[in-house]
């Protein structure tokens, strides 16, 4: 299978290219891709969760159990379920960000879409994720799926990674430059 940006290379690529074919083979790329942002919300908004995942202290067992709890809680698709039962049993839990993101991507590039990582110092209205997905499809010439995320410490503004390309409008990066820049 070809992918883009070389997402296979990575332990957290191969994972997410297993799943991303294996959705695919069932057509539940939808299905996995919504399960996946379900999973992404409850890891920024649940510490304990995020603290079971990324914790090598909890055993492969108790890790299975409450990941499928929480898969059930949560209402995922049963494809999803079984990979983080896999991640669980295969101790790659601390690697569940990385592996949604580059299912994200495979799924994006799949529908031809360009995926653009939005890291934003607030969290955006949808309004402003429209305005911004349309702005980026003017300017690289074809549909954007976005991953946002939030950073208190960029105080202001925008960066916006979309394959290589970097943009930081970012306040944080602008008083860098102008303290670096008075230095002299």
């Amino acid at each position: 299978m070809e992918t883009s940006g070389g997402i296979q290379a990575s332990l957290s690529g191969r994972y997410a290219t297993a799943l991303f074919e294996l959705a695919r083979d069932s057509k539940t790329i939808d299905a996995v891709e919504a399960s996946l942002a379900e999973v992404r919300a409850a890891l920024e908004q649940s510490d304990e969760f995020a603290r079971l995942v990324a914790s090598p202290l909890v055993s492969r067992q108790d890790a299975a159990k409450a990941v499928a709890a929480t898969a059930t809680v949560l209402g995922v698709d049963g494809t999803t379920k079984n990979f983080l039962g896999v991640l669980a049993e295969n101790r790659r839990l601390p690697q569940l960000p990385a592996i949604i993101r580059a299912f994200r991507a495979l799924a994006a590039s799949h529908r031809g879409e360009t995926t653009a990582e939005i890291i934003s110092a607030h969290p955006l209205s949808a309004p402003q994720v429209d305005a911004l997905k349309q702005q980026l499809r003017t300017r690289i010439g074809r549909d954007v799926s976005v991953d946002l995320s939030v950073d208190p410490t960029l105080l202001g503004g925008l960066v916006v990674k979309i394959g290589s390309q970097m943009i930081d409008s970012s306040i944080k990066t602008r008083l860098n430059t102008l303290a670096h820049a008075m230095k002299g």
